[in-house]
C-alpha cells in the first residue's frame, strides 16, 4: 500500500482480465474519431486514474461505489482544491469562474458558455439538484441532535441554492452553522445534469433537507432515513449515456480500459489539446510498473514502489515530478492493553526504531522518515511552529541506552539471554500488524521487528487477509501494536482529528468535542487529559476547536497538540510520504512540474483545462 485515496495504493485486488491497448493500438478506427471542436493538436493521452478503477457493467455515475467516471475528465466541480494547507479553501475554477464567500454562504458565477455534452447548458438546476444529491450521499449535512443542536462536520450545510440570472448562482449556508471550509467543500462537490439526474430525485427533496436541519430530532431522523433511502436509489442508477460537463465524454468502457472523446461543447475547448483519453484498467502495481517500462503511459500516479523500479522507469523516458502528501505512516498503540498504556514503554520503542532505516526499505521512493512525531507531515508543523517549539519536541533519535533506561524505571527486566521482561516477569512479546497488498507496510515491518528482536523484544510481523478487516478488527480492539496512517490534511482538524478522533472515542458537535472510552469506534484508548509543560489538556477538544478555528489564529493550539503528541506517542510516525508522479515527454509535453503543488494536486484533466498537456 502507498497510501489511501485519493492516491493509488497497493491494496491487492481482485485482478481483472485486463483487454487494456497498447500505446500504439489507440490508432485504431474508434479512436480517430473525434467530437470536433477545441484548438488541440490532436493525439491520445493514455494514463490511469488514481481514484477510480475501471469496473466493468458499473454504471457512469459519479455516486456509485464503483463508478465508471473519472475525475476532471468528464467528473466535473465546480471547483478543483489546491490542497493548500496555508488556505484550504484555496481552489482551481472548475464550472464555477469565479466565487465571494460571506458569513451566509458563497455566490458563484459559472464560466461563460459552460455547457454540457449533449449541447444544453450549465445552469443553477443542475448546481440545486447536484447540492441535494449531496444529502443523500453523506456527504453534506447536518443532522439536529437530540439537544436540538446543530451538528456539523466535514460536510458542507447547504441549506438554499437560488438563480440569481446570467449564470449567477447564490448557494446559502445553514444559519447558525460555522463551517471554515464551507466554501471549498461546495466548490468541489460533484456536479451532474438536473435534465439525466433530476428524474431519480423526489419532487420534496428540499423539504426533506430542510427538515433534517431543523430543530426536531424525530423530523430529522426520519428525513435523514428517507435520504439515506434514496441515495442508494442515486447509486444505482445508470444513466444510458454520459452527459458530461468536463473537457472530455465517455464513449466506451470495458474490462481493460476507458475511452473518452474531447468534448466539443466544453467551455475551455480550445485548450485541450488531446483528442482522446484512454484509461488503462490495472490490477496492482506491477501491472502499472509494466506499462510504464514500455512507454505505454503519458502519465502515472503514485504506486509504492522500489527503487529498482524507480530506476527502471527512469530510463524508459519518464520525468519524476513530486508534489506534497499530506499523510503519514505510522505505529499505533491500543493503550487499553498493556503494557502499551504506559508512556515510557511508547517512548522507549521509539527510541529503539530507526525511522530512517525502516523508510529506506518500506518506502525508499515515496517516503522521507518523520523527522519527529507531532501529528502533522514535517513540512506542515515546521512552517506553522516556531523555532523554540520546534527544538523543544523530542527527536527521538535512535539510541538503545535511553530506552533501556526508561523501561527499566517501568520495572521492566532483562534476562541474561537479553530479552526484556514485563513488570509481572512474562516475556514481552510483539505482534506488529500490517495488511496483505500493503507493499510498503509489509517491507518495513521485517525492519521494524528485526531492530526490536535485537533489541531482546521479541517481534512478529503479521498480515491480516484485506484492509476492510484490518480497520475492522482494529476498530475491535483485537490488534496492540499496528500501521495506521496520520497526518491527513492539509486541514489541520482533520490531521489530528485521525488521532483525537472517533478512533479514540471523541465525537465533535460544532466544534466541541465529548469523549466516550466505551464509544464502539474506539480503539486507541487513549487518557481523556495529558499533562504537557505542567497544563492539562485535552487533545480531542483541541483538535475540535481547530475545526472552528481560522487558520490564522490556529498556531497556538497547534503547539499545544504537537507538544502532547510528541510527549504521548499515542502513535509513532516512521515516514511522511511525498507524492510521487510521472510524465513521459514523448507524446505530450508542457507538464506541471515540481513545485506547481496546487495543478498536482488534481488529475490530468485538471491540467489539460488550465491549458497544459500540449500534444507534439
Amino acid at each position: 500500500m502507498s497510501r489511501p485515496k485519493p492516491l493509488v495504493a497497493a491494496i491487492a485486488v481482485a485482478a481483472v482480465a485486463a483487454t487494456a491497448l497498447s500505446a500504439c493500438s489507440s490508432s485504431s478506427s474508434s479512436a480517430k474519431k473525434t467530437n470536433g471542436g477545441g484548438g488541440g493538436t490532436g493525439g491520445v493521452f493514455t494514463s490511469i486514474d488514481a481514484n477510480n478503477k475501471i469496473t466493468a457493467g458499473a454504471p457512469m455515475n459519479p455516486f456509485n461505489a464503483a463508478p465508471n467516471m473519472f475525475k476532471g475528465y468528464n467528473w466535473m466541480q465546480l471547483a478543483f482544491t489546491k490542497n493548500d494547507p496555508s488556505d484550504p479553501n484555496a481552489v482551481l475554477p472548475g464550472l464555477a469562474a469565479s466565487w465571494t464567500s460571506s458569513d451566509s454562504g458563497l455566490t458563484i458565477q459559472l464560466q461563460p458558455n459552460a455547457k454540457w455534452s449533449d449541447g444544453t447548458p450549465v445552469t443553477a438546476a443542475d448546481i440545486k439538484t447536484s447540492l441535494a444529491i449531496a444529502y443523500t450521499q453523506g456527504t453534506a449535512g447536518p443532522v439536529a441532535s437530540a439537544g436540538g443542536t446543530v451538528v456539523a462536520g466535514s460536510n458542507f450545510e447547504v441549506s438554499d441554492v437560488k438563480d440569481l440570472g446570467g449564470g449567477k448562482i447564490e448557494i446559502d449556508q445553514q444559519p447558525g452553522v460555522k463551517n471554515l471550509y464551507f466554501q471549498r467543500l461546495v466548490l468541489t462537490a460533484t456536479i451532474v445534469s438536473d435534465k439525466v439526474y433530476s428524474g431519480q430525485l423526489p419532487a420534496d427533496i428540499w423539504s426533506q433537507i430542510a427538515a433534517v436541519q431543523g430543530t426536531d430530532p424525530a423530523a430529522a431522523s426520519a428525513a435523514a432515513d428517507k435520504l439515506a433511502a434514496e441515495g442508494k436509489t442515486i447509486a444505482a442508477f445508470s444513466p444510458a449515456k454520459d452527459v458530461s460537463a468536463g473537457p472530455f465524454v465517455e464513449t466506451r468502457v470495458n474490462p481493460g480500459e476507458a475511452l473518452l472523446d474531447r468534448n466539443q461543447y466544453f467551455y475551455a475547448a480550445n485548450k485541450i489539446s488531446p483528442k482522446q483519453v484512454i484509461l488503462r484498467s490495472y490490477s496492482g502495481n506491477q501491472q502499472i510498473w509494466g506499462y510504464m517500462n514500455g512507454g505505454e503511459l503519458d502519465y502515472a500516479p503514485y504506486t509504492s514502489m522500489p527503487t529498482n523500479i524507480l530506476n527502471q522507469v527512469l530510463k524508459a523516458g519518464y520525468t519524476r515530478i513530486d508534489a506534497p502528501s499530506y499523510v503519514s505512516a505510522s505505529i499505533a498503540f491500543n493503550e487499553k492493553q498493556a503494557p502499551y498504556n504506559l508512556t515510557p514503554v511508547r517512548q522507549a520503542l521509539a527510541y529503539v526504531i530507526d525511522r530512517d532505516a525502516v523508510t529506506k526499505v518500506g518506502e525508499p521512493v515515496g517516503g522521507i522518515a518523520a523527522p519527529t512525531t507531532t501529528g502533522l507531515v514535517g513540512s506542515q508543523s515546521d512552517s506553522i511552529l516556531s523555532a523554540d517549539q520546534k527544538a523543544a519536541l523530542n527527536p527521538y533519535s535512535p539510541d538503545p541506552a535511553k530506552a533501556a533506561s526508561l523501561l527499566q524505571g517501568a520495572g521492566f527486566t532483562k534476562d541474561s539471554s537479553g530479552q526484556w521482561h514485563l513488570p509481572n516477569g512474562q516475556q514481552w512479546k510483539i505482534t506488529l500488524q500490517t495488511v496483505n497488498g500493503f507493499s510498503d507496510w509489509i517491507a518495513a515491518s521485517t525492519i521494524v521487528a528485526n531492530e526490536l528482536t535485537a533489541f531482546g523484544i521479541q517481534t512478529t510481523a503479521a498480515i491480516t487477509a484485506d484492509f476492510a478487516t484490518y480497520q475492522k478488527e482494529m476498530a475491535a480492539g483485537k490488534y496492540a501494536v499496528g500501521w495506521w496512517l496520520v497526518a491527513l490534511g492539509p486541514q489541520t482538524d482533520k490531521a489530528y482529528a485521525r488521532i483525537y478522533g472517533s478512533a479514540d472515542g471523541y465525537s465533535v458537535n460544532n466544534g466541541q468535542a465529548t469523549h466516550d472510552d466505551n464509544a464502539a469506534t474506539n480503539w486507541e484508548h487513549t487518557p481523556a487529559t495529558y499533562t504537557v509543560n505542567g497544563q492539562s489538556i485535552d487533545p480531542g477538544q483541541l483538535a475540535a476547536q481547530l475545526s472552528t478555528t481560522p487558520v490564522s489564529a490556529q498556531q497556538p493550539i497547534i503547539a499545544q497538540l504537537a507538544a502532547a503528541t510528541n510527549q504521548e506517542l499515542p502513535m509513532i510516525q516512521i515516514w511522511n510520504y511525498t507524492h510521487v508522479m510521472f510524465d513521459l515527454d514523448k507524446r505530450f509535453t508542457n507538464y506541471p512540474k515540481t513545485g506547481q503543488d496546487d495543478l498536482l494536486a488534481n488529475p490530468p484533466g485538471v491540467w489539460m483545462m488550465q491549458g497544459y498537456v500540449q500534444g507534439k
